[in-house]
């Protein structure tokens, strides 16, 4: 495994595989994509769904992998059985904190005591930027609270939906709708960027230019 990535991107995606074949095969092209450039990849730390492919795919390919889970979310987002999963993670869990492989071939494991924790963990690793793949409401929220705090000046890093086969297309008319509603300024509909194929999704992260016209705060603590 890699331990120190040239950069480190977290992934938003679904603990499902979605009804298209296209999504798991987005996820692990992705991940292959990010080992083979060196980048690191945080997730939320499930082994099932899209979650799972991804990081197995970065993990398999000798690259960085850091999942953040809750420990109330263990049994539904890793695989094997929960007396199984018990029995590996119980003092982490008992404690609310610290590290398990739980399984090495999805890379290190970080066990957290609630969603807040996760991802404001996963939004400190990442110095490379976010990309949501499809996903529900998880996914969802957790992209745009990250395009919320890029609005609010909290980071200036990349955020990418990778929009696979159309799957954001009609959120893409919402955000369009919000601005010309006078919701979202246009400069600020700038914050996220979209991709279609792996490729791009790179290309954007790599590109991102850091829109004008965000919220000029300070914040002592993020």
């Amino acid at each position: 495994m890699t331990v120190n990535p040239r950069k480190t991107i977290c992934v938003f995606c679904g603990s499902s595989f979605g009804k298209e074949a296209s999504y798991s095969q987005a996820a692990t092209e992705l991940g292959n994509l990010l080992a083979a450039k060196d980048y690191g990849l945080v997730y939320g730390g499930g082994t099932t769904g899209l979650m799972g492919l991804i990081a197995k795919s970065v993990a398999s390919k000798g690259g960085y992998v850091h999942g953040i889970i809750p420990d109330a979310l263990v049994s539904k987002e890793r695989t094997g059985s929960v007396d199984e999963i018990n029995k590996k993670i119980q003092s982490d869990v008992d404690n609310h904190k610290g590290e398990t492989p739980l399984d090495d071939s999805y890379g290190r494991t970080t066990i957290v005591s609630d969603m807040h924790t996760r991802k404001r963990m996963m939004g400190m690793e990442a110095d490379g930027g976010f990309v949501a793949m499809p996903g529900g409401f998880g996914t969802l929220e957790e992209i745009m609270e990250v395009t919320t705090w890029s609005q609010l000046g909290i980071h200036q890093k990349p955020v990418v939906l990778f929009n696979v086969d159309g799957f954001y297309d009609d959120f893409i008319k919402f955000l369009s709708k919000a601005v010309e509603a006078g919701f979202i300024s246009k400069n600020n509909s700038n914050i996220v960027a979209v991709a279609s194929t792996p490729e791009e999704v790179i290309e954007k992260l790599d590109n991102y230019v850091v829109p004008d016209g965000r919220f000029n705060l300070t914040w002592k603590n993020h």
